[in-house]
């Protein structure tokens, strides 16, 4: 998704490589067993400080996509309301932007190797909204993106409510040569009911999922370089607005424009 300081994630030429999955294509899979972390977002309010801390300001080179928004930890842009996370865009200036929007990493707080990690969330509506639930490695401070992996366990355009996208980065496959793959829905759309976005993830092997199909799979033999999934990552939650995938909002993007997160939870 939109890497600290250093992505060009997907040019939007980069869609006619993708694979399409529609949900008559897919099989239906559950292999939930023993529930380790379950974000509830109960306590109306900022979220919890022994879980999250936020990403402030416009990144580098708009976090490294050219991307519009400001991120802030303000109440008008990140808060938990009647048992949701929400995080909204609004279109106004502050700080020299013409967005803001929110941000928030679990990293130093929360950081999983392995699982079944997953989240119910209700997407944005608009030309140039960009949510994403993803993850970095732990060592992405150290370890020069995209050498510390990344997985986006889910990453929507708010100008197409039917599709969504899962997508592993690392050394020799990133940017527009990273490994993904789109599902489509039929007879639902992202932005009017809420979907279950997840990974099941092990040393060889990470599935993608959508409301409990596996839709794409991705093991070190479909990787052009080092598979860098063996160690953990932390989790990552936010709305870009434009950059380079998405492009900029359009006359017929109403703003605010809010992602809303009922849970995540994380199984053995």
């Amino acid at each position: 998704m939109k890497k600290n300081n250093i992505n060009l994630f997907l040019s939007i030429g980069v869609f006619s490589l993708l694979f399409g999955c529609s949900t008559d294509e897919k099989q239906k899979v559950i292999t939930k067993t023993k529930l380790v972390m379950s974000e509830e977002f109960n306590v109306d309010g900022a979220p919890d400080s022994n879980m999250w801390t936020y990403n402030i300001g416009t990144g580098a080179n708009g976090w490294g996509n050219n991307e519009l928004q400001y991120y802030t930890d303000r109440p008008q842009n990140i808060k938990i309301e009647n048992g949701m996370l929400k995080i909204t865009a609004i279109k106004e200036q502050f700080m020299g932007a013409g967005y803001t929007s929110a941000r928030i990493i679990s990293k130093g707080k929360y950081e999983k190797k392995y699982g079944r990690i997953e989240a119910r969330i209700k997407m944005p509506l608009g030309q140039g909204l960009w949510p994403a639930f993803w993850m970095l490695g732990s060592n992405s401070d150290t370890v020069t993106w995209p050498a510390c992996g990344e997985i986006d366990i889910m990453e929507y355009l708010g100008n197409n409510p039917i599709r969504i996208f899962g997508t592993v980065h690392g050394p020799g496959y990133f940017g527009g040569e990273s490994i993904s793959k789109q599902f489509i829905l039929s007879n639902s759309r992202f932005d009017t009911e809420f979907h279950v976005f997840g990974i099941e993830w092990d040393k060889n092997k990470i599935n993608f999922y959508v409301d409990d199909y596996l839709y794409h799979s991705i093991k070190p033999k479909d990787v052009p370089g080092e598979w860098v999934f063996n160690e953990s990552f932390y989790l990552i939650l936010n709305v870009a607005v434009g950059g380079n995938l998405p492009g900029s909002p359009n006359s017929q993007t109403s703003f605010p424009q809010s992602m809303l997160v009922d849970y995540i939870r994380v199984y053995e």
